[in-house]
């Protein structure tokens, strides 16, 4: 019972139908949650008692740097899938999900060389 529920998720029909409807949901709370974490990395954290004020930084390059690499184990996991089961939307997955590991990488990177 719970493998077809599952399985019906790996139908692209039925993912972009529930995909499109919780994606402005996820948005807004990703828009929160990011403006939260912001203002209490950036605003609310006090400074550093060697590096003082630069090493705010740390809040943008760490989780930069931590979400490349889920992205690109996300796309390794997804790539595997839809090579052994043929499951189309991981294919999907993969094609999507590589632009976002090298927006994180390149913010991860950049941020990181203004810091050190």
């Amino acid at each position: 019972m719970m493998w077809g529920f599952l399985h019906r998720f790996a139908s692209p029909r039925y993912f972009y139908d529930i995909a499109g409807r919780l994606v402005p949901w996820f948005g807004w709370a990703c828009v929160a949650l990011l403006a939260a974490g912001l203002y209490g990395g950036l605003v609310v954290a006090p400074p550093d008692y060697q590096q003082g004020e630069s090493y705010r930084i740390i809040f943008i390059h760490v989780p930069s740097a931590w979400m490349s690499l889920f992205v690109y184990v996300v796309m390794a996991a997804a790539g595997a899938i839809g090579l052994v089961w043929r499951i189309k939307l991981a294919e999907v997955v993969v094609a999507a999900s590589a632009p976002i590991g090298a927006s994180f990488t390149f913010l991860a990177l950049a941020t990181g060389s203004l810091w050190g």
